[in-house]
């Protein structure tokens, strides 16, 4: 991977207390536009998506006490969670990352299409970064805002 960028940004995730609060301050005072919201509440969380002039913001607010982001949000505040990447071959990117001893966790193949992995904070130098394909990794992906 040395020598090219391993992909692009897809979207900015940020932690936040709570979505309505931190939309008043994307939207009103930054001119946000709203792009869609989603519910996990299997895996703790919602998310809200804006575009801020081509940059995608993933405002993300925990469901419950057990969810990770409560703990996120109870040790370091709202701020940046996540940056995500959109990179074509997730999966064998992210085998040459592990060859090049690059710590991965929570690396999850949601379908043949769609693959993402976590570099670790403690090698990204305190940055949690998402690499993935698809849906429904990338907040981009057509299938977000698709008729369901």
């Amino acid at each position: 991977m040395t020598g090219r960028p391993i992909g692009t940004l897809d979207h900015i995730g940020i932690a936040v207390i709570s979505i309505a609060e931190a939309r008043k301050f994307y939207e009103g005072t930054l001119g946000a536009r709203f792009k869609y919201d989603s519910a996990n509440p299997s895996a703790g969380f919602k998310i809200c998506v804006l575009d801020l002039s081509g940059l995608t913001i993933e405002l993300l607010e925990p469901l419950g006490d057990s969810s990770f982001l409560t703990r996120f949000l109870n040790q370091r505040g709202e701020g940046i969670h996540h940056l995500t990447f959109d990179v074509p071959d997730s999966k064998a990117a992210c085998a040459v990352l592990k060859q090049q001893g690059v710590r991965l966790v929570d690396e999850t193949e949601w379908s043949p299409t769609s693959y993402e992995a976590f570099i670790s904070p403690k090698t990204a130098h305190g940055v949690l970064i998402q690499i993935g394909s698809g849906y429904p990794t990338l907040a981009n992906d057509p299938e977000w805002t698709r008729s369901k």
